[in-house]
């Protein structure tokens, strides 16, 4: 089978470069500099939201799917930075060229990554191939709307309409999934000031995980998976996830159960 990786991204604002872009003296803390560029955004457009080249990513979490069975993980350690794990991601697309899945990962997270990766000076030789290498990619790459190798389940659902997008939370717990289990992306910042990266990537590691799920509902949606092979792939992720030891996993379980 061609391997599968499910990603996500956590994301929290860029301060040493909204530092750099608006002079601010050294000694106004990380929390005032980013909540003076989350009172300049609010004003500007009605939300908090920053620019996705303003957002330094927190978190990678991933499910990878191949020949060799289920995993699911957060890439890199508590301690990496940034460009350890921006280049952890899409070392390992160049080294599997794998099928990426995503929620809303076209209008999100890939810009953020293709940013930080720039800023970073990470190397994505096998993501940017567009053809000039390897035909195959001229028809099919990571790149183009409407190719297939990155799937936007979001994007796809919706059939490419903005007013028709649906939350992932809403959808899964819709489909009998979990879901969210108490965090959601606003709380993020507030998490990392506190020191609290574990628990951001246990948040990240489930809402990956809810992605798949739906993934897996959406090939048997399509007739690319048939209803056993389904069962069987929804027994393979429940299985998996009670042989982890963390006890988010724990909570996720029990919430399937009264899903």
């Amino acid at each position: 089978m061609i391997p599968v990786l499910v990603f996500d991204i956590e994301t929290i604002p860029d301060v040493p470069g909204l530092r750099a872009l608006n002079g601010h003296p050294p000694a106004m803390t990380d929390a005032e500099v980013a909540a003076h560029a989350f009172t300049q955004r609010r004003e500007k457009t009605g939300s908090e939201f920053l620019q996705h080249h303003l957002h330094r990513v927190a978190a990678i979490s991933c499910v990878f799917r191949d020949d060799e069975g289920f995993r699911v993980r957060s890439l890199g350690t508590l301690e990496d930075q940034e460009p350890k794990l921006v280049n952890d991601f899409f070392r390992i697309i160049d080294k599997y060229t794998p099928q990426l899945v995503s929620w809303n990962g076209g209008g999100f997270d890939l810009p953020v990554l293709h940013y930080r990766a720039m800023i970073n000076g990470v190397t994505a030789s096998r993501y940017w191939e567009m053809g000039d290498d390897d035909r195959d990619f001229k028809w099919n790459n990571y790149l183009s709307r409407y190719h297939t190798r990155h799937l936007d389940l979001m994007d796809l659902l919706a059939l490419y309409t903005g007013r028709a997008n649906a939350p992932l939370d809403d959808l899964a717990k819709l489909c009998g999934f979990p879901g969210k289990l108490g965090v959601d992306g606003s709380q993020v910042w507030t998490l990392y000031q506190e020191g609290r990266l574990n628990e951001i990537r246990d948040y990240c590691e489930t809402d990956v995980v809810n992605t798949y799920l739906v993934y897996c509902r959406y090939l048997l949606m399509r007739g690319a998976m048939s209803r056993e092979a389904y069962n069987t792939e929804i027994g393979l992720v429940r299985s998996s996830l009670a042989s982890l030891d963390g006890p988010h996993w724990k909570e996720y379980l029990a919430a399937w159960q009264t899903a």
